[in-house]
């Protein structure tokens, strides 16, 4: 007769499979290009957050912060923690082995839950894999590709959505945005997806006023390298063509883009 399995086997197996499980949930860290603009780093309360950079690095830390953040530098990771709310302050990052220096924008505030690690980088450097070891070249689309990728997971039947290797999608809080100027038009983020470096976010826009409305790029709040619209004419409010949507390419996640 085959003996049944002891507790401590099930046990073991058990706690193999959560292994896996949480490995397999474990977002990608969000790439960031230094391109000599202050970066925004968003902190939740009370969650260590890592910030990777191409080499060793000194962390300056304002006087005030040092009761309410917590910064420690290891073989050129920063792990951030914030004990308590604070408005953003600025951080300069000295790298040990070289010249650069890096300017971060640090804020923490109740709610947030973003602790996905951050990873900067130079441009023109190579950029490491997953693992941490050079590997084969990461895949890269074009800005056409991206777009007309979100935009099928939103109108597409499913049984025509394709996926494409390397692209994964991001949280993305469904609420409210100042993102087209003058006030007529609302914007709401719909969905957000990442690609290597880059971020591309759907948001719905709805014309709010009695008037019809041509959409124009130029009015669009945020730092975007694309913006595409669906439609670029809203028709007044309450017509069933009063709502379009925007995707937007960028290097940052939406809400610090914007």
């Amino acid at each position: 007769m085959a003996r049944s399995p002891s507790a401590r086997a099930i046990l073991t197996l058990v706690a193999c499979l959560f292994s896996i499980s949480l490995q397999a949930s474990t977002p990608p860290p969000d790439r960031i290009p230094w391109q000599k603009a202050p970066i925004a780093v968003e902190l939740p309360v009370g969650l260590e957050r890592t910030i990777a950079f191409p080499g060793p690095v000194k962390v300056g830390v304002p006087a005030g912060l040092e009761r309410v953040l917590r910064v420690q530098s290891i073989a050129g990771t920063v792990y951030v923690l914030a004990s308590r709310p604070f408005p953003a302050s600025r951080l300069i990052v000295r790298r040990l082995d070289d010249p650069a220096v890096y300017v971060l924008d640090v804020s923490a505030a109740p709610g947030r839950e973003n602790s996905i690690p951050l990873v900067i980088f130079h441009p023109d450097e190579a950029i490491e894999d997953e693992e941490g070891a050079s590997g084969d070249e990461p895949v890269s689309y074009g800005y056409v590709t991206l777009t007309r990728y979100v935009a099928q997971q939103l109108y597409a039947p499913a049984r025509l959505l394709e996926s494409l290797p390397g692209v994964v999608r991001v949280p993305v809080k469904e609420e409210p945005v100042p993102l087209v100027r003058g006030g007529a038009v609302e914007a709401v983020p719909l969905v957000a997806w990442r690609a290597n470096a880059l971020h591309v976010t759907a948001v719905r826009l709805t014309n709010q006023s009695r008037r019809p409305h041509v959409l124009d790029p130029r009015v669009l709040r945020g730092a975007w390298l694309a913006a595409t619209f669906q439609h670029n004419r809203l028709l007044p409010a309450g017509d069933e063509a009063d709502q379009t949507v925007v995707y937007l390419i960028s290097t940052r996640p939406f809400a610090a883009s914007l």
